[in-house]
């Protein structure tokens, strides 16, 4: 079968993606519309019907709340863009609580966002998230987690307080009714983190990220289902679709993934 032929599953089937970035290398400052306006043209070419979008403050600016306001001001510049494809996720500091309650409160009810994005300022289990859990309960929002598992101590130090899937475990036990996305499961020792939400089901994972290897979408869906993941490139896009293309997997859980049924009630939500 031709890349034509294959193609057709993101053509002819519902395709959201959920972990995304638009004008994220250019600052907080200015809204980057080249970069924007080639994430669409890729959508279009990749059959690619929605994105969820963020802007997450990576460097030492993030503990300011000056710059998660601007970056969440620049994702919704983007969301203004076409607002029926483009949906936005709040990025807030687990360390300034009033801050982020609030702000997660403005993008939510004021600008329309799905969604809270955190980064590696803390583990998603750590007690000063729980403010931001229990806010996204209030809300009925997800939260989307970066996370990642080094097992080497020698790449230990890397994003030191990254979360895993044991942290994301320990954050869904303690609150059921929350709803956490691990994102791109598939960075390092993704077995260690899939076989640690396997009995939350709370716990969903996305299969964004430029790293890929054998048999990580076939493993996850025999652990999670297919209901439990969710697509999306984390910018990596011929890698995303090359996991879905090149899994050995039912052709009705390639389209659960592609689709995010699971999650389509939060975009719905938005309108």
């Amino acid at each position: 079968m031709n890349m034509n032929e294959q193609m057709k599953l993101f053509y002819e089937n519902p395709v959201i993606a959920w972990h995304e970035h638009i004008s994220l290398y250019k600052g907080y400052e200015t809204f980057d519309m080249e970069n924007a306006l080639g994430t669409l043209e890729v959508m279009d070419k990749l059959g690619v019907d929605k994105i969820v979008t963020s802007i997450p403050v990576v460097d030492y600016r993030r503990g300011d709340p000056k710059y998660a306001t601007a970056a969440n001001n620049l994702t919704y510049e983007a969301v203004k863009l076409n607002p029926e494809r483009i949906f936005g996720m709040c990025y807030v500091h687990g360390g300034h609580r009033d801050f982020a309650l609030r702000e997660i409160d403005r993008c939510i009810n004021e600008l329309g966002f799905v969604g809270v994005k955190l980064y590696y300022d803390y583990f998603m289990d750590d007690p000063i998230q729980y403010p931001i859990i229990e806010k996204c309960i209030e809300l009925d929002i997800p939260i989307l987690m970066h996370s990642m598992k080094h097992m080497d101590p020698r790449n230990a130090s890397y994003q030191p307080i990254t979360s895993n899937g044991v942290h994301m475990a320990n954050a869904a036990k303690k609150y059921p009714e929350a709803t956490f996305v691990m994102g791109h499961f598939t960075i390092c020792e993704w077995k260690y983190s899939l076989k640690a939400i396997a009995d939350c089901p709370n716990v969903y994972a996305d299969i964004s990220g430029s790293y890929y290897e054998r048999p990580q979408m076939e493993e996850a869906v025999a652990l999670l289902g297919a209901d439990r993941l969710l697509w999306g490139t984390d910018m990596s896009w011929s890698t995303a679709v090359a996991k879905i293309l090149g899994a050995e997997i039912s052709l009705e859980d390639k389209k659960t993934i592609l689709a995010g049924k699971a999650f389509s009630r939060f975009l719905d939500k938005s309108k």
